[in-house]
């Protein structure tokens, strides 16, 4: 071991490591924790040599006085990252067993852990003989967008008729001013009389971390009144896009100005990467817009573990009086 990586500490090697691992998801980047989490999120490493062989960043929150484990906010996944193996697969569920287990051997004492994991992490038994428990989620993916015409003809009808619809009314720009896309997201909260659940100004760290890491861009639907129908916040990695929010005004909802952004968004990350993650919603209407294009249900896990028995008894009491 080298004396640099000696004096380095763990947070230190793994933002070297996110500058140049092409495999680790945006949401586990550490440019990204540092936008939603700043100082409350930390990561533990397996390393052989020189080389770190996997990763587990983790952001603590304080709940009732305990410590937690868990996700910060406009955050889709997190969980461990493996280098990946070229060993027979006998030998790969080996050694994941040995590395994910060896991770959070070394988290600290906390009373709760949640975290969903990325979709291509599909083996979580070595945490289930830790005691840990999983629920299966779901998100929308479609793998290949490099081919438009395929895509198109993927789309179901509905779909390309409500962006038919809007590309003859609305002009998809992408130059204007971040404050309309919180003005509209905002929209989306009051008009379901809900509270927005993170502030603007994480919204603007957001958007400053991904213009900074070229990895994220804004799409507005604009009518020839200059008036802005919706809006659509994409971001990215080397290997996805991902629809991560979104907003529109609820007088101008029929429009089929969402869709028609969505649609463009697509096509704009076949420029920037390989495929495309709608953050899948288990709401059913959402569900149903999802798969109208032509994306592919795909299960990702939420682990999570209760080691507090304030905490037990809390979620106990909880399921009883729903």
């Amino acid at each position: 071991m080298t004396k640099q990586s000696i004096e380095q500490n763990p947070k230190q090697k793994y933002r070297q490591l996110c500058e140049h691992e092409t495999t680790i998801p945006i949401f586990s980047k550490a440019w990204w924790l540092d936008s939603v989490a700043g100082n409350d999120w930390d990561v533990v490493l397996v390393e052989k040599g020189d080389q770190i062989l996997a990763s587990l960043p983790y952001v603590v929150r304080k709940r009732f006085g305990l410590t937690v484990l868990t996700m910060p906010p406009l955050t889709q996944t997190l969980g461990p990252w493996l280098r990946p193996s070229t060993a027979k697969y006998a030998k790969q569920l080996s050694q994941e067993k040995d590395l994910i287990q060896t991770l959070y051997d070394q988290l600290p004492q906390h009373a709760q852990y949640n975290q969903n994991w990325h979709h291509s992490r599909t083996n979580w038994l070595p945490l289930f003989w830790k005691g840990y428990q999983q629920t299966t989620r779901y998100t929308y993916r479609i793998e290949d967008i490099s081919d438009h015409d395929r895509l198109w003809n993927n789309l179901d009808s509905n779909a390309k008729g409500h962006i038919k619809r809007a590309s003859k009314e609305l002009k998809v720009v992408r130059d204007l001013p971040f404050e309309n896309f919180v003005e509209l997201n905002k929209k989306v909260f009051k008009r379901q009389k809900l509270d927005v659940p993170y502030s603007e100004n994480l919204l603007f760290k957001i958007n400053k971390a991904c213009l900074d890491n070229k990895a994220g861009t804004c799409f507005y639907a604009v009518d020839s009144n200059k008036e802005i129908h919706a809006a659509l916040y994409l971001i990215w990695d080397d290997n996805s896009a991902y629809s991560l929010m979104s907003g529109s005004d609820p007088i101008l909802r029929s429009s089929g100005a969402i869709s028609l952004l969505r649609w463009e968004s697509i096509k704009y990350s076949s420029s920037v990467t390989k495929s495309f993650d709608f953050e899948g919603s288990m709401i059913e209407p959402i569900e149903r817009f999802m798969r109208s294009f032509g994306a592919i249900q795909t299960p990702y896990f939420a682990i999570n573990k209760t080691n507090s028995k304030l905490l037990k008894i809390y979620q106990g009491l909880k399921g009883i009086l729903k």
